[in-house]
């Protein structure tokens, strides 16, 4: 046998090793290519600058009068245009406020005068609201009392203040009542008139449904008054301060209109007009915390 059968033989046999064999070769799948990254769209990105540039040129519009008030009021003592003894530049008037305020006594002061008108304005509210509605749910009623409150409300707060000195005192009680006084009437009336204005049609079909009174005013009468009784509240919020203002000018030991009578008496000029500044200040943040409120209130209403 040839030497070649052998070696098959004994390879076959298991006397020698087997001839090795090429190793297989594994198939790798290619790598997959780099994920490409999803582009932002520009859409949402250029309407969040397009919303912010507009709240900025609203910003701008609102601020324009008040920056040009400023600045002319800062030229106009500088430049001789006004005598700077009666009228200091507002730089001036800035530094007496924020002297008066770390001393302490600004804030002495405001909070006097923000206890006593909200103090007033809040029981003119309570008072003034569920009054009007109860008014002017009975017309009968309402055509009976109106021309008595039409008196009431063009008569003057101020001039009633001597009336409220001598029957209450001069103390607190005087001054909140005063305030109380003259925030009731644009609320009262306002909130009447809200309630006979209701739309008769839903009233109908209110009472069409078997709902109580109570159910009534809640669902149809006082979200249809909302508009016009914060209106009324509005202006009393206004009103609560200016009478304030006066009536603590007479006999009173603290408040911001105490402030402006005794810097003028003393002919701190700064000072009464950073009291006066003061002031408008706060009511410009009242309205604006009243307007948020009305807002809040008046969401379920489609606007026109």
């Amino acid at each position: 046998m040839s030497t070649g059968t052998d070696t098959t033989v004994a390879a076959l046999a298991g006397l020698a090793p087997p001839v090795d064999e090429a190793p297989a070769v594994r198939k790798t799948a290619p790598a997959p290519a780099p994920a490409t990254p999803t582009p932002v769209p520009a859409a949402p990105r250029a309407a969040s600058v397009g919303r912010l540039g507009r709240l900025l040129r609203a910003a701008g519009l609102r601020s324009a009068a008040i920056l040009a008030l400023l600045a002319l009021w800062e030229t106009a003592p500088r430049l001789g245009l006004v005598d700077a003894t009666f009228l200091p530049p507002v730089s001036e008037v800035a530094e007496a406020w924020w002297e008066l305020l770390a001393d302490g006594q600004l804030g002495e002061h405001t909070g006097a005068s923000l206890i006593r008108s909200f103090g007033g304005f809040g029981i003119a509210v309570v008072v003034a609201v569920p009054l009007g509605l109860l008014i002017g749910w009975y017309r009968p009623v309402a055509a009976l009392l109106g021309p008595l409150l039409e008196v009431f409300r063009n008569t003057a707060a101020l001039a009633l203040l001597p009336v409220f000195v001598l029957l209450l005192g001069i103390g607190e009680t005087s001054k909140v009542s005063i305030v109380v006084y003259a925030c009731v009437w644009p609320i009262l009336l306002n909130t009447i008139s809200a309630v006979g204005n209701a739309d008769p049609t839903l009233v109908k079909l209110a009472r069409s449904m078997d709902l109580s009174t109570p159910r009534l005013f809640q669902k149809v009468i006082l979200p249809a008054s909302v508009p016009a009784i914060f209106t009324g509240i509005r202006l009393a919020g206004a009103v609560s301060i200016l009478v304030l203002v006066a009536a603590e000018m007479i006999g009173a030991k603290a408040g911001l209109g105490y402030l402006i009578n005794a810097s003028q008496y003393n002919f701190a000029i700064p000072q009464m007009y950073a009291g006066i500044v003061t002031i408008s200040a706060i009511g410009v943040a009242f309205n604006q915390l009243l307007v948020t409120i009305e807002r809040r209130l008046s969401l379920w209403r489609v606007p026109a």
